[in-house]
């Protein structure tokens, strides 16, 4: 194992891209004409779940990008209109139109949670943007039509926060009790990760984001059909219907004690990848695999960059 960045350190410094909606703040490591790979991170989180995986990456001649998602840190919205949208078709396009402002044909697409999401969107929607995949739990892309078919009820019982979200109480209680939520979440999805407080500290101000209460509860609401999109990722929306394959070469991580999305052998959506794929289970990761175990996540990367 190499040795891990103090619970302090910080991504920066940090760069700005401008998209037709966002200022999308990200950090960026590794040599300027590297192959890129694109960081993604999820709910609750932000960009230090890649605290550790950047070094790695950049070390061998990546070019390591990590954005802070809408909602999340420094990216801010131009227009106070526009609707601050959670979407998976919002955070889609987003990945896209990053990679357009910063004049990047292609990319590895790499992510968990909100950001596996993405990532899945992305490979699945532009594929020729997308030289690769890695995602943690699998296929991502929401099957919003049947949301709203029960899971069993161990799973029912880890969505508590995603229940909470759909009434005006839990609103209210994300924008009062935001951290609490986020270190209580923490400890639920990764029982062996042992974080203090300065690393807790790091993220969680990423969520004092003026949009991250809308942005968030938009999310949790449009993904059961409960809340309406924006309108201008009506059309990604509706390709994402169909829940399309996934072409472009994969790898697909679950970690062993993952207490929000139990790790699988990833049989159940192998059918979504058409292309190669490989899963792995990693040993004693949770849900935030690329903060507990980077090493793994950054040898997946690495993997897929050179083929």
């Amino acid at each position: 194992m190499t040795s891990r960045a103090s619970p302090s350190q910080r991504l920066e410094p940090l760069r700005h891209a401008k998209t037709d909606v966002l200022e999308i703040a990200y950090h960026e490591a590794g040599p300027a004409d590297g192959p890129v790979a694109i960081l993604l991170h999820g709910y609750p989180y932000d960009i230090h779940s890649y605290v550790d995986v950047v070094p790695l990456l950049a070390a061998k001649g990546i070019r390591a990008i990590v954005p802070y998602l809408r909602g999340y840190g420094p990216t801010r919205f131009f227009d106070p209109a526009t609707q601050r949208s959670g979407e998976q078709a919002a955070i889609g396009a987003d990945l896209l139109a990053l990679m357009d402002a910063l004049a990047i044909p292609r990319a590895v697409f790499a992510g968990y949670d909100w950001g596996g999401r993405a990532a899945c969107v992305g490979a699945a929607l532009w594929p020729e943007r997308c030289s690769g995949l890695v995602c943690v739990n699998g296929y991502l892309i929401q099957d919003i039509a049947h949301a709203l078919v029960p899971a069993p009820v161990e799973r029912e019982v880890a969505y508590w926060y995603q229940w909470y979200f759909q009434t005006e109480r839990g609103r209210a209680g994300l924008a009062a009790h935001r951290r609490d939520i986020t270190r209580l979440l923490w400890q639920q999805w990764s029982p062996n990760w042992r974080f203090d407080d300065a690393c807790f500290e790091r993220t969680a101000a990423a969520h004092d984001n003026p949009d991250f209460v809308e942005v968030v509860i938009h999310s949790y609401r449009h993904r059961y059909g409960l809340a309406a999109g924006d309108p201008r990722y009506a059309e990604i929306q509706r390709r994402l219907a169909v829940l399309p394959a996934i072409t472009v070469p994969a790898i697909t991580l679950d970690g062993e004690d993952d207490r929000v999305v139990p790790s699988t052998d990833g049989s159940a959506n192998a059918a979504k990848f058409t292309g190669r794929r490989v899963h792995r289970v990693v040993p004693r990761a949770g849900h935030n695999l690329p903060q507990e175990e980077p090493e793994a996540f950054a040898s997946a990367v690495m993997e897929l960059i050179n083929g």
